[in-house]
């Protein structure tokens, strides 16, 4: 009997013992973050287990984390949760708060830490975003009037504040599309620019490297860019009229040649081109727009007002952007409405 109280207690002193192997403290917190800059913080769990814990951040202010669920890495007997956080430009300090962790039934409470913020001292062309890793997979360029370029830049980043990105000599810019899974950030930027210019240059801070990175590419308009930007393009495409020649050219050539070599090849590619041609003569849908709607020049929760609907307003939908449409309203002027700025009756 004696033996078996000690064996029992010797296994309540060795649970205990695994278990405090099991614990949870910072791996990385940054000593000081810039303005506006997405950074990480990483929990340690060492002696991990099968559970996933969770995680309660003590806050009621703008200081919880951006993702809800953390980035989970495991190495060995070690699991590492990442959280990102977002440093205010109003504030030299940011709190990261007191945090509660649970797991198999356990408690477990991580202090408060302070990380200081610090402006960053920019150059003329700093275009805002702060990130680890940025970089433009596409971008297209097309004449928004006579006297300026739309722009559109496709970007894919890591750790970025894309949502604060501008581009100091355009007229108008927005972001588009923004979406987080970090510490992966994707979005749309479209920007005007004066068509005088002939390349456009800015640049990132790169946090990682502790430097500016510059990027830059030539402004200039060709064919193919033209006709892919057509949908965004606030102004008609000039090259419709070239188009129809073009469908014209084929139409004719086609049915000729099928009058001449009898072939059936030409007939099909004849009656391909002027089902084409066609298309470009339909009639666009007609809408009812409310009254009080706003007019925007692009299609961005961010774009500049252009013009305000004063009454009910029957026009033709030109083209569609996710929740925008665009329209043309009076003295030839065209922008994007909302979705809801449709008339339903």
């Amino acid at each position: 009997m004696k033996n078996f109280y000690l064996f029992g207690l010797f296994l309540i002193v060795l649970s205990n013992f695994v278990y405090a192997q099991v614990s949870f403290h910072y791996s990385y917190i940054p000593k000081k973050v810039y303005q506006n800059q997405i950074f990480p913080i990483t929990i340690i769990q060492t002696q991990s287990t099968n559970s996933k814990p969770s995680f309660e951040f003590n806050s009621w202010g703008n200081n919880k984390p951006l993702n809800t669920t953390p980035l989970n890495i495991t190495n060995g007997s070690d699991s590492f949760y990442t959280f990102y956080f977002k440093a205010d430009e109003h504030t030299r300090e940011l709190e990261i708060p007191r945090i509660f962790i649970s797991q198999n039934n356990k408690k477990f409470m991580l202090e408060p830490k302070f990380i200081k913020i610090i402006p960053l001292k920019k150059p003329k062309d700093f275009c805002g975003v702060i990130a680890t890793e940025f970089k433009i997979s596409n971008y297209q360029i097309s004449n928004y009037d006579k006297q300026n370029y739309l722009v559109t830049l496709s970007i894919e980043s890591l750790e970025a504040n894309l949502e604060d990105m501008y581009i100091k000599d355009a007229i108008e810019y927005g972001v588009d599309k923004l979406h987080k899974a970090y510490p992966k950030v994707t979005a749309e930027f479209y920007f005007i620019i004066p068509n005088s210019k002939k390349k456009i240059t800015f640049t990132y801070y790169n946090s990682i490297k502790k430097e500016f990175i510059p990027l830059s590419f030539k402004l200039k308009v060709d064919n193919t860019t033209v006709t892919t930007q057509s949908s965004l393009n606030p102004k008609y495409d000039s090259f419709d009229l070239l188009k129809k020649y073009i469908l014209m050219f084929l139409v004719g050539f086609f049915f000729i040649m099928f009058i001449a070599k009898k072939d059936f090849f030409y007939l099909v590619f004849g009656a391909l081109a002027l089902i084409t041609l066609l298309s470009l003569y339909v009639p666009h849908k007609q809408i009812c727009i409310k009254a009080k709607s706003k007019l925007y020049i692009l299609p961005t929760h961010t774009s500049r007002v252009s013009a305000v609907v004063i009454k009910k307003y029957t026009t033709q939908v030109l083209s569609t952007h996710g929740d925008y449409i665009k329209v043309e309203y009076k003295n030839h002027t065209i922008g994007w409405i909302k979705d809801e700025d449709v008339c339903k009756d």
